[in-house]
């Protein structure tokens, strides 16, 4: 079927099937619920599930007021509990009556759980997030498997509220400011929860092993009717509720400023929670999901929701068939970013890793930065105490090059230099196999270049990972001409290992993300050597409400890493990429970009120093002498609006050009980086949706980036 935007699928209807299970100690009959979709695919819920939800717990409850039963429980299929509503459903609603049922029948369905008649518990066996959370919420108890890696409440991130109890449901249970955590922090960092996690913070009650999972779970029934009490947090007072709201209210107005209306809704429903009824906040639920169902947002994010869920079968990578083994990994080089790539290569694929520098201390330091990831992951809950052992066991360090001879994958995470890089690589080739692969982690310099002169060119290829290398989704796989399908192969197959996202690029300046976001910092910095303040400047991008603004960003790169990325992209290709005389002033002052944070979550203000240092740039005038300079240059530099307009245009050419040239086959792979390597927000369909919607494509170019039905995804008729 279409709704004159894009194609929505068929419904992969879930059916929730029952069978009756002898409950211990006489407790008689329990009614075990499986939710199923019959489909390798996640178990969601659209309308006809729905359906047939309601139309089962109704016949239980039937069952229970009868007296036929001692409790009821809801699991889901092998890995799956429930992945939550049926987004391509919802993404083909054409009316806000059609919305606001969608949310009402949600309720109609998942309240029969709370109002069974006899103890209701849901059995989280596998992934469970939004509606299928709010299945789980809607029990009276909750187990969890100890292999469970994500529960949550997505919602506000494509759009939404938890619109199926999860608003009033959380704050009432896990108290009102981890509720706030739960239902706009993690969505926001794409983050959920793990079992462990879950459990400290109150979402579910037990957790018991994988093995045996649904047994134990029907045991600890018997023991919760048999008189065993579950804790239960009391409700916030009044004044830690309005306190915890208003600050929340506070940051979202600091760090989305108004960009999308789901967490405003949200914070509403949390605020309402305390006092409202169960029947008034379930109706300010399905009011507030009827209005955002209809936005532009919603509908963007459903369609990168949707692209990056379909990543996992990454376009051109070759056939796995072509893998070649991975049993051993160099890494060249022991900073820190060398150090996170050790760790991440040991935690994931389990095989030794090792880290090769040019002298002791540096190998030294190297391993002490990868034990102190590795603790810090075990102090956050991320990492058992075994699990870290293992990991650090795994890695070693070595000022030999002979100790890479084993390593059928070895990566160079060195300084940004290309001689540096080719003399690496040549030095490698002389003691590692002819078959193993050789990679680099450069973000902008050309791979081809650097497999100049070596014997086996057609073995290395480009892994560009992203900073914290443990958090961010994507590598960059970069393609030579030279490149085999083994070497690509392989590059795929590991990056599929290390849970991450592959995108295929050919090798041209910047790949994809590195070209942009630095093209991005580019209009900007050099709008400020024209006079645009820089606090006007670091604002620019507010409206698109990014994870962090644009002197933050600069300031994870590294101020020296982004001008010579910009100088470097500037040579290959064109004055279209400007040069900026102030960045060139704070790679020499070594002045720190940006103050700390005024609070968890908040953005991080730019240092007032450097408003100086671009004026002192500008004028070849000491920064005392500097006083008043900024705004009376103002006058004929861009405002906010006007730069904003800039970056938009700039990135619009830049993103054809990078079509033109075959950076990418397909114009989603562009969206796709963006989204997954520079935190462009789902609520803005990645890059060229919003070009396209926002007219940008059409004025700059003639034409759209996408074909209609796809770019219209986020435009409401």
């Amino acid at each position: 079927m279409t709704t004159g935007r894009a194609t929505i699928r068929p419904e992969r209807v879930t059916r929730a099937h029952v069978r009756d299970v002898d409950l211990p100690d006489g407790f008689g009959t329990l009614a075990l619920i499986t939710l199923d979709n019959d489909h390798a695919a996640p178990t969601t819920l659209g309308p006809e599930g729905l359906a047939h939800l309601t139309a089962t717990l109704r016949s239980v409850q039937a069952r229970a007021t009868a007296g036929e039963l001692g409790a009821v429980a809801i699991t889901g299929k092998p890995g799956v509990f429930a992945a939550g509503a049926d987004l391509t459903q919802v993404a083909g609603i054409t009316t806000r009556a059609e919305a606001l049922e969608l949310g009402r029948r949600g309720h109609a369905a998942l309240r029969l759980l709370s109002e069974m008649g006899v103890p209701t518990f849901a059995f989280i066996n596998g992934i469970a997030l939004g509606g299928g959370l709010e299945v789980a919420l809607n029990c009276d108890y909750r187990t969890v498997a100890s292999d469970v890696r994500a529960l949550g409440l997505p919602e506000t991130s494509l759009g939404l509220v938890p619109g199926w109890g999860g608003a009033y449901l959380v704050p009432r249970l896990v108290g009102v400011e981890a509720a706030l955590t739960v239902v706009l922090n993690r969505p926001e960092v794409k983050r959920p929860y793990a079992a462990r996690e879950a459990l400290e913070v109150g979402l579910v009650d037990v957790l018991f092993e994988p093995d045996g999972f649904v047994e134990e779970s029907i045991g600890w029934v018997g023991q919760v009717l048999g008189g065993l009490a579950v804790p239960r947090r009391p409700l916030d007072d009044a004044g830690t509720w309005s306190a915890a709201v208003a600050a929340a209210g506070a940051r979202l107005g600091a760090v989305v400023h108004g960009s999308r209306p789901a967490p405003a809704r949200a914070l509403d429903l949390i605020a309402a929670a305390r006092t409202a009824t169960r029947d008034e906040a379930f109706t300010a639920e399905d009011e507030a999901l009827a209005d955002l169902i209809m936005t532009d947002e919603m509908r963007a994010s459903v369609y990168a929701f949707s692209l990056v869920s379909a990543a996992k079968h990454p376009t051109g990578a070759p056939d796995t068939n072509l893998t070649r083994p991975v049993t051993r990994v160099g890494v060249v080089g022991a900073g820190l970013m060398a150090a996170q790539l050790a760790v991440l290569f040991a935690q994931r694929l389990g095989v030794p890793v090792v880290m090769r520098d040019l002298d002791s201390v540096r190998v030294e330091h190297g391993l002490a930065a990868a034990e102190r990831i590795v603790r810090r992951q075990c102090a956050d809950g991320r990492l058992s105490a075994s699990a870290a052992e293992r990991a650090l066991g795994l890695v070693s360090g070595t000022t030999e090059l002979g100790d890479l001879t084993n390593c059928d994958l070895v990566i160079e995470a060195i300084t940004e230099d290309l001689a540096l890089k080719q003399r690496v690589f040549a030095e490698l080739e002389s003691v590692v196999a002819p078959t193993t692969i050789l990679a680099t982690n450069t973000s902008a310099l050309s791979v081809t270049q650097m497999a100049e002169g070596l014997g086996h060119p057609e073995r290395v290829v480009g892994m560009h990972f992203f900073n914290p290398v443990a958090a961010m989704p994507l590598i960059e796989i970069v393609a030579t001409k030279a490149s085999t399908q083994e070497a690509l192969a392989t590059a795929f197959a590991v990056a599929g290992m290390l849970r991450k996202t592959a995108v295929l690029v050919c090798d041209r300046p910047g790949f994809v993300v590195n070209r942009l976001l630095v093209l991005l910092l580019g209009v900007i910095v050099a709008a400020v050597d024209e006079g645009t303040p820089v606090e006007v400047a670091d604002r620019t991008l507010d409206p698109l409400g990014l994870p962090m603004g644009p002197f933050a960003l600069l300031d994870l790169v590294g101020t020296a890493v982004g001008h010579h990325v910009l100088t470097s992209l500037a040579a290959d290709l064109g004055d279209r990429f400007p040069q900026s005389a102030g960045l060139a002033a704070l790679v020499e002052s070594d002045e720190p970009l940006v103050l700390p944070s005024a609070g968890p979550g908040l953005p991080r203000a730019v240092d007032p120093a450097v408003q100086g240092i671009f004026n002192a740039a500008r004028t070849r005038i000491s920064p005392a002498a500097t006083v008043g300079l900024a705004a009376s240059a103002a006058d004929a530099a861009p405002t906010g609006p006007e730069l904003l307009d800039r970056v938009l245009t700039a990135l619009t050419h830049e993103a054809s050009h990078m079509l033109a040239e075959g950076v990418v086959t397909t114009p989603e792979q562009i969206d796709l980086c963006m989204i997954l390597g520079a935190g462009w927000g789902f609520h803005l369909g990645g890059l060229l949706p919003y070009l396209d919607r926002t007219g940008y494509s059409e004025r700059v170019l003639g034409h759209r980036f996408l074909a209609p039905g796809v770019a219209d995804v986020g435009r409401v008729p």
